[in-house]
């Protein structure tokens, strides 16, 4: 069916386009949880696209530059929208932003599918959805507006295409997905109808039933399926292994030996009293305390990047401070507080990528914390719970992967700590105090009383069965929460700043004033702290602190023997290894590896300088290298029509398709569109070019004779008229200057045909309604032949004989 659009229907047609495009990104939406600046990119990008699918009705704006305008618009527009930081007074695109734009115009797929939403729209993640908008728009309008009514319906595809990649993206919620899902397709349907003319008017009551019948029908059978929804974000494996990295807790005593008294870490606006977490360990495996594998199922594990905005269930204070890391904290793990909602990293380190454990409120920066590094967090800190709502609490039921090589000395103490107590709140609260009452504090420093450090098992059998219960709070923490676990109360280790006293003990007075109405507390060394918690019903994890006061070190005038020794296991004998350390299990610095971490040789860092390198080159000329691309296909294209114009179908439609190729380099060179007769077009094409017009009349009367004549043509004809073809293509070439004749083989005008009448067919109401009164009458200028074809086929049809292969002179 075809039938020409009039520019009303053509904007009927595109404005139904841009709705169902903007319908379809609708599942991005919460992804951004950023409504603005999701509007901001999805319905320009949109608009964009279908008004460059509207500029290729005029003549004179061929493919060529629509795929100009394309370009421009997703490599100028796209990153000056998605990367405003980047750009000059927020308008103008710096180098930056169009090499990052290039970058996350492939990037930001990969960035919505690896960070957990709402990803924010930092880092140039709203390139997704303007390539989503701005392509799949064009590519839609394009066909939406054909002037074949069955090549409009392709455009279905398009859309189809961009919303299940955009459900495919989004999460497993969606953003209303159920009636912006049922207005697509009901939106797609009417407009399919009334673009194939199928749609009767005068049946509008029956075609509101069909409707409403089929929106039903949708509703119903969405609530019937499955809730679940499939993510690719939800298959993603995060190259990321927590395990990978040496216990954080080991790292503990060097912090408080080489940086006792230095400042670690400067925070401001911080809420008085707030303890600032490094990392969460959950898993001992006899030797020391470290992050389970994700094989192990625990939330310790499940480490997943985020963008700038983190979404959280924590009630409680809400909270915004800026971190200043200091020379001596370089480590990966990220100082946080509280559960935050959102990072943001200031200054050259504003791109750096980190993951978040929303289940331990603690982060991994991959690059690592080095001195200067600024970050402004904004949190929820969650209300402490009172010692009467700890001591009624249960323990709470949930998986942990199991202590392995516990003491038995870990057993017997928790059961005479506990006192019979339920396994609850009670039970720990009892714990926490025996340690802190009956044990003595050193870090086993130079001047201190001796204390070896470490926490693996036979130092905590050391530190409960030994003549002197003394350590610091790597090991009570080790003890308290391996007694924890004998009672089955789940439990982990947790490392981090307190702000405490001389006596160990949180206090609020830590903090100054600032010159504004501001706070600011500094952590040296000597504030790094591990503590114990607990997960008890209804409270979630609470904090415990079994160490004793700083101030409480043992002498030879005190006793410091264990509580209840008599009920303790013998101490077993010392092991041939050195007692006084762990055993630290070696693994590498990388998350992606696994392996130890070894010096890079030389070759190896020549190729990582050079890969990086061409990595920033690559970037950086992308214009210069995507336009040479854009044309190498362009002439790669033509190349290939040329040879199956030569090579495909009769020798009679080989020779007409021989003189087209010589009709269509006249278009592309900038003339005007060739009508007439075969001779009214050499005597033009002759002019234009300033060539031989008898060797293009004689191509034309071959043509001519082929078309008309109704004579066999051999293949020898067909391939000798080629030869001549293209000895004038290159002969109209080499007579254009340098940079049109450039340009001329760059365009793409008049490679594809419009087909096109001036009459259409009758739809299907319109017989309807003629039906009755007879047969339609009706007058259709494309079912008379040319007047100059006529002329040909006359011409050639009154010659009784004519050579079969004409001479050329």
């Amino acid at each position: 069916m075809i039938a020409r659009q009039s520019k009303k229907q053509q904007g009927i047609s595109l404005a139904a386009i841009a709705l169902m495009m903007v319908l379809a990104q609708s599942n991005l939406i919460d992804v951004y949880a950023d409504h603005m600046m999701w509007i901001a990119a999805a319905i320009p990008s949109t608009a964009l696209g279908t008004a460059i699918a509207f500029a290729g009705t005029r003549y004179s704006l061929t493919i060529w530059w629509q795929l100009t305008f394309l370009t421009l618009t997703q490599f100028i527009i796209g990153p000056v929208i998605a990367l405003p930081s980047t750009t000059i007074a927020h308008v103008i695109p710096s180098l930056d932003t169009l090499s990052q734009g290039w970058e996350m115009t492939f990037g930001a797929f990969k960035y919505l599918i690896s960070v957990a939403p709402p990803v924010g729209t930092a880092y140039g993640s709203l390139m997704a959805v303007w390539t989503i908008g701005l392509w799949l728009a064009f590519l839609a309008g394009t066909f939406a507006i054909s002037d074949h009514a069955w090549t409009s319906a392709i455009a279905a595809i398009p859309l189809a295409t961009a919303m299940a990649v955009c459900a495919l993206l989004g999460t497993s919620h969606g953003w209303h997905r159920t009636l912006c899902g049922i207005t697509f397709a009901v939106l797609l349907i009417i407009w399919m109808a009334w673009r194939l003319e199928l749609m009767e008017w005068q049946r509008w009551f029956c075609a509101l039933v069909v409707v409403t019948l089929a929106a039903g029908l949708a509703v119903g059978g969405s609530a019937l399926a499955s809730p679940h929804r499939l993510i690719l974000r939800d298959t993603y494996n995060p190259p990321l292994s927590p395990y990978d990295y040496t216990s954080p807790l080991s790292s503990m005593r060097s912090y408080i030996k080489d940086h006792r008294d230095d400042t670690l870490l400067t925070i401001t606006n911080l809420p008085a009293g707030t303890p600032v977490r490094l990392a969460v360990m959950d898993w001992f495996d006899g030797s020391v305390w470290n992050l389970s594998d994700s094989s192990k199922a625990s939330d310790c594990a499940n480490y997943q990047r985020v963008g700038t905005t983190i979404s959280t269930d924590e009630r409680g204070m809400a909270f915004t401070a800026t971190f200043t890391v200091h020379r001596g904290l370089a480590d990966v793990w990220l100082p946080l507080a509280g559960a935050a909602t959102g990072v943001q990293f200031l200054g050259k380190d504003e791109n750096s990528p980190f993951y978040y454990n929303r289940d331990t409120n603690s982060a991994i920066l991959p690059s690592g914390t080095s001195e200067g590094l600024t970050y402004i967090e904004s949190g929820i800190i969650a209300d402490t719970p009172t010692d009467q709502q700890i001591s009624t609490a249960k323990a709470a039921n949930i998986s942990q992967p199991k202590a392995l090589d516990v003491p038995n000395a870990v057993s017997t103490l928790a059961s005479a700590a506990a006192g019979g107590q339920s396994r609850g709140g009670a039970a720990a609260q009892d714990l926490a105090a025996m340690l802190r009452s009956s044990g003595w504090f050193s870090h086993g420093l130079q001047n201190d009383y001796p204390s070896a450090a470490g926490h693996g098992n036979y130092r905590v059998n050391t530190l409960l069965t030994g003549t002197t219960m003394v350590g610091d709070s790597e090991q009570y923490a080790s003890a308290m929460a391996l007694m924890a676990r004998e009672l089955g109360l789940p439990s982990r280790v947790v490392l981090g700043f307190l702000p405490k006293d001389e006596d160990g003990d949180i206090i609020n007075a830590r903090g100054k004033k600032t010159s504004g109405s501001g706070t600011e507390i500094t952590f040296t060394g000597d504030d790094i702290t591990a503590w114990v918690e607990i997960k008890l019903r209804n409270l979630g994890w609470v904090a415990f602190y079994p160490t004793p006061k700083e101030s409480k070190i043992p002498d030879d005038s005190q006793s410091s023997a264990p509580p209840d020794p008599k009920n303790l296991v013998r101490q077993p004998p010392v092991p041939f290894i050195d007692p006084l350390r762990d055993q630290t299990q070696l693994r590498g610095q990388s998350a992606l590896s696994g392996t130890d971490a070894e010096a890079a040789s030389s070759d190896e860092s020549f190729w990582l300088q050079f890969h990086q390198a061409a990595r920033t080159a690559a970037i950086y000329s992308s214009p210069l290298w995507i336009t040479l691309t854009v044309c190498v296909l362009i002439l790669a294209f033509k190349a290939l029509m040329i040879a199956l114009a030569q090579r495909r179908g009769s020798p009679r439609t080989r020779i007409a398709a021989g003189w087209n190729a010589l009709r269509t380099l006249a278009v592309q060179s900038g003339g005007m569109p060739l009508s007439g007769t075969r001779r009214n077009q050499a005597h033009a094409i002759a002019h234009q070019f300033g060539i031989a017009n008898q060797a293009l009349q004689q191509l034309g009367r071959e043509a001519d004779y082929a078309t008309f004549s109704g004579r066999n043509i051999t293949p020898a004809q067909s391939t000798q008229y080629w030869t001549s073809v293209k000895w004038l293509r290159t002969a109209m070439l080499r007579s254009m200057p340098r940079l049109k004749r450039f340009r001329t083989q760059l365009s793409l005008r008049g490679v594809t045909v419009r087909i096109s009448r001036q009459s259409r067919s009758p739809s299907r109401a319109e017989i309807l309604k003629t039906g009755s009164a007879g047969s339609i009458h009706r007058t259709s200028s494309a079912s008379r032949p040319s007047r100059a074809s006529r002329d040909n086929r006359h011409q050639y049809q009154s010659q009784n004989t004519r050579p079969a292969d004409p001479s050329r002179k």
